[in-house]
């Protein structure tokens, strides 16, 4: 049976919040977060996917770390990544392509994950420390986002989610049928 480890490193809840919905599309997914990871024997799995958040334009370093300790079982494993960022609610940076985000992770890990994703994702302003609305609000304001910080705003596309699901699900039952 060919399952699939599903990591997420998040700040605010929505990467874990997708990879959850991620986890609904298959009956052999695990979630678990970056920190919990190191529980794992990696090994047990044909398909590792890894989602991460950016906050003041950075993955998390725990993210890079992962991927440098175990490049080589990725390297032979079939991997997708993805990245959620607010950035990516723009139409002309919500491809892998075209986000910033994803380029600059691709740069930094030298990483090449066989499938690669980005999703936008969610303010909630209310959440957020005084300090974090305030910058969070500033950097909206500089690139035409919303600015009021009584509301939260979800722009993640759950339909492309789902089709990230669905991509997923192909790559895994073709590789079951070329190990058979």
């Amino acid at each position: 049976m060919q399952k699939t480890l599903i990591i997420y490193s998040t700040t605010d809840g929505q990467t874990q919040r997708i990879c959850e919905r991620l986890t609904q599309a298959s009956d052999t997914s695990k979630l678990v977060s970056m920190a919990q990871v190191a529980n794992e024997t990696l090994a047990d799995y044909d398909q590792i996917v890894i989602g991460a958040s950016i906050r003041y334009g950075k993955h998390q370093p725990a993210v890079y770390q992962f991927i440098e300790k175990n490049r080589a079982l990725l390297t032979k494993t079939k991997t997708a990544f993805f990245s959620v960022n607010v950035v990516a609610r723009k139409p002309e940076k919500n491809s892998s392509e075209t986000n910033p985000y994803i380029q600059k992770f691709l740069e930094l890990s030298g990483w090449k994950p066989d499938i690669l994703s980005v999703f936008a994702g969610r303010l909630n302003y209310p959440q957020y420390r005084f300090i974090d609305k305030f910058m969070i609000r500033l950097i909206m304001y500089m690139t035409k986002g919303p600015t009021d910080t009584s509301q939260a705003y979800e722009f993640t596309n759950w339909a492309k989610v789902d089709e990230f699901a669905s991509t997923l699900a192909k790559q895994k039952s073709t590789q079951a049928r070329l190990s058979q």
